[in-house]
């Protein structure tokens, strides 16, 4: 990791295609070291969750080339590595694990990033119908400490169908569902980051599978 930390640092002072070309064999061979551990720490993961059991770590990850098309920042390299772990690979819009390394931030998040109109419909009115036990997954202690509110955009006030006064309005208000928790460059510096991150998001398994059912589930 701090030889990745190193690369990344050094992307971001120079983030052109000259400097990139002229270190893309150091880049290479971070990239395999990366999918490497990747798989280390899915296969560590379906311990606790057997559903990752069959899940390769090249479906998972993100490229670290940017799309510029209709962006303002034209630097054409993410300074960051990212992979989402899910039994579906990076291409779903279930909840689901993402971990991102990268210069600015270093983080886990769990949850349903960007969900479409009816699949966020679809997750508040379980989350109503299921409020106690959705409240009890939430109030785990370990979640509540490690994982402290919610990540992303909020409505200012109460999506359609309900009232502003609801009981529940706090997660009413929610148009994503994520929980993210922060860690420092020498958290993955230690031998063991792959126990560690596995552990971590271990915590979020039970509001993952929450989402997931809700959004499975035939109505």
């Amino acid at each position: 990791m701090k030889e990745l930390y190193e690369f990344l640092d050094e992307l971001a002072a120079n983030n052109n295609r000259e400097w990139f070309a002229a270190n893309k064999s150091r880049y290479d061979a971070l990239r395999e070291r990366w999918i490497a551990d990747i798989q280390k720490l899915i296969d560590t993961m379906a311990q606790w969750d057997p559903a990752l059991t069959h899940v390769q770590a090249r479906d998972c990850l993100y490229r670290i080339y940017r799309d510029t098309r209709f962006s303002t920042d034209k630097t054409p390299y993410k300074t960051y590595f990212s992979v989402l772990i899910s039994p579906w690979g990076r291409k779903t819009e279930k909840a689901s694990y993402y971990f991102h390394v990268g210069v600015d931030e270093t983080a886990l998040y769990g949850g349903v990033w960007c969900p479409p109109s009816p699949m966020l419909k679809k997750l508040r009115k379980a989350i109503v119908d299921n409020i106690d036990e959705f409240r009890e997954i939430l109030a785990e202690p370990r979640l509540e400490k490690l994982y402290p509110g919610w990540w992303g955009p909020q409505l200012k006030t109460a999506p359609k169908g309900y009232d502003r006064n609801h009981p529940d309005i706090d997660l009413l208000r929610l148009t994503e569902y994520g929980k993210c928790h922060n860690l420092t460059r020498a958290d993955l510096e230690r031998p063991d980051w792959i126990e560690r991150v596995s552990d971590l998001f271990s915590v979020l398994k039970p509001m993952v599978d929450f989402l997931n059912y809700s959004i499975d589930e035939e109505v």
